[in-house]
């Protein structure tokens, strides 16, 4: 069985509710990654902020990426894996919340990793890839 484990970008990287968006455009970058969890005070994720997120509702909107924080600009209750779930859950999951990229926790509910379409591009057949491009994207 092959599982979110298995296909996921290993690394922890985060930024805190708290960390300005600058910040969190410094990290995207040194780190290559597209999208950062968020955690709040606990250390619990507590969204996910995208790079095309502080483009379009920062930059785009002519606000100050050093004056808004990350727990500012991130939505929604954020969706997330266990590490041993099996990739068809995976698929699930990213298909039925019309999601491109997936956090993985472990059992400590730690994040760990991320799954990203790039990932599943590299595990799925042909076939199973262009039925998640056409669920994801519809």
């Amino acid at each position: 069985m092959t599982t979110a484990a298995d296909i996921m970008s290993p690394g922890a990287h985060w930024i805190p509710a708290t960390e300005t968006l600058d910040r969190a455009s410094q990290l995207m970058r040194e780190h290559e990654l597209g999208a950062l969890p968020v955690s709040d005070q606990n250390e619990r994720m507590c969204g996910i902020l995208t790079d095309r997120d502080i483009v379009v509702k920062c930059v785009a909107a002519g606000r100050d990426p050093s004056q808004i924080t990350a727990g500012e600009l991130c939505e929604g209750t954020p969706r997330w894996i266990a590490s041993d779930a099996d990739v068809d859950d995976v698929l699930q999951e990213m298909q039925s919340n019309q999601i491109r990229r997936l956090p993985v926790i472990d059992g400590n509910k730690r994040f760990v990793g991320m799954i990203s379409e790039a990932d599943l591009a590299k595990t799925l057949t042909d076939d199973q890839l262009a039925q998640f491009v056409e669920r994801v994207y519809a």
